[in-house]
């Protein structure tokens, strides 16, 4: 059954393309004006532009209340609400079915297909049969390496890569020797790819630990049974915001003074980093990954524009401290970082 819902330190060079309408400005007197703009936008529903009205859908590996997916689907809809798109989004972590639900948007004969490749084998199908539609796709998040092979226009998100390669830098600088990286979904080839780039890079041990991210009791106490069997792990890495609390209770179960760091932010994460429960995040920007999904495809059926020139577009990796925390804090507070 299809589940719809409603809803800094920089590390490299980030490619952030921002089209259309700012997002929010930095300065006091033309950020708040950009915000109070946005917000006036958002509550009277207005388009910014006089183009048809198309339907966009979107199809994403989201389990059920993972926060992550819920910022992603906030910029997608800013971003829809300016373009006067009607937006579509659904959801499903099985693989299978998030390809069923883009077959359903493909019968529904929407004008454009925004989806995630987490697991890219069970997804070619489906695209390649929305490229026979003639529906341009886009793909965000995940899949990078897939998005172009399988037919999309462009990739939007981060290297996974690259964001390990940042953590085990990170964990270098920090003075780590050895470290666990949890995988809270198995099978997903960008969680391996984040594992693997940290081991690049890092000068000590790292161990996988899997895990079953639908059981957040789960993942405490394989964590915390870990740590109290192996006393010299100083460092635990979490491929996701929602698993970092549950890594720092962990980590006061076993009365270690393990260091815990996550990919990606949301509100928990800049409270948890702000008074140092954790050690630093990865953020990849999920709103940018939605806001410029939606976007980018309003300007190609508008003026056939593609960006990235064959390249994905990258939205990270940032790696945010708790120095940088009270920065995002407020954006977090209202779900768009």
């Amino acid at each position: 059954m299809a589940r719809v819902r409603t809803g800094v330190r920089a590390v490299g060079a980030v490619l952030v393309a921002v089209l259309g309408v700012s997002l929010v400005g930095c300065s006091s007197t033309g950020g708040k004006r950009a915000e109070d703009a946005r917000k006036a936008s958002k509550d009277r529903g207005k388009a910014a532009v006089s183009t048809p009205r198309w339907t966009f859908g979107m199809v994403t590996h989201s389990g059920d209340g993972d926060t992550f997916w819920d910022i992603v689907q906030e910029g997608a809809e800013e971003a829809a609400r300016k373009d006067n798109i009607n937006f579509l989004y659904a959801h499903d972590d099985e693989a299978q079915q998030q390809a069923q639900l883009v077959d359903s948007y493909i019968d529904k004969k929407v004008d454009a297909i925004i989806v995630t490749l987490a697991k890219p084998d069970a997804m070619k199908g489906a695209l390649a049969r929305a490229e026979k539609a003639g529906i341009p796709v886009v793909t965000v998040n995940s899949g990078s390496a897939e998005s172009k092979k399988f037919g999309a226009l462009t990739h939007i998100g981060q290297d996974e890569t690259i964001a390990g390669e940042a953590v085990g830098d990170e964990l270098n600088k920090r003075g780590k020797k050895k470290a666990l990286c949890i995988l809270h979904e198995q099978g997903n080839v960008g969680h391996e790819q984040r594992c693997d780039g940290a081991k690049k890079t890092f000068d000590g041990k790292m161990q996988n630990l899997y895990v079953t991210g639908t059981n957040m009791p789960d993942v405490q106490s394989s964590i915390e049974a870990r740590l109290q069997t192996d006393k010299s792990i100083d460092a635990v890495v979490t491929l996701g915001a929602p698993f970092a609390n549950a890594a720092v209770e962990a980590v006061e179960g076993a009365g270690t003074k393990t260091e815990v760091a996550t990919f990606d932010l949301n509100e928990k994460v800049a409270a948890g980093l702000k008074n140092g429960d954790l050690g630093f995040a990865v953020d990849q920007q999920p709103f940018l990954q939605g806001y410029e999904a939606v976007d980018l495809l309003w300007l190609y059926k508008y003026n056939a524009d593609v960006l990235g020139g064959g390249k994905p577009v990258l939205t990270g990796p940032q790696i945010v401290t708790k120095e940088q925390a009270g920065e995002l804090e407020d954006y977090a507070k209202r779900g768009t970082r």
